[in-house]
């Protein structure tokens, strides 16, 4: 697979002094700046996806007249934990 470049970026020095003084062993400032491109990327389209999953749900709530109160919903949310944490316990 043919590879391409992202455009350079322009920043001040003490934007790039920030960025190096958090390398790690063997990294270098490229893959710093292509790994954290791709978290933003996996973020944001995460983000979209938690939109589009939450306008559906409106949606669907329209259309079936069943709501539901954020007390409600906490209190499942309550149990479904205190569930997860009791296997783990065991």
């Amino acid at each position: 697979m043919k590879t391409s470049s992202i455009p350079s970026l322009r920043v001040t020095p003490e934007l790039r002094a920030e960025a190096e003084s958090v390398l790690e062993g063997g990294e270098t400032l490229s893959s710093f700046v292509e790994q954290s491109l791709r978290v933003q990327i996996a973020r944001r389209q995460a983000q979209r996806e938690f939109v589009a999953r939450g306008l559906a749900s409106r949606d669907e709530a329209r259309r079936s007249g069943e709501y539901f109160t954020a007390d409600d919903v906490l209190s499942e949310l309550d149990a479904s934990l205190e569930e997860a944490e009791a296997k783990v316990r065991k």
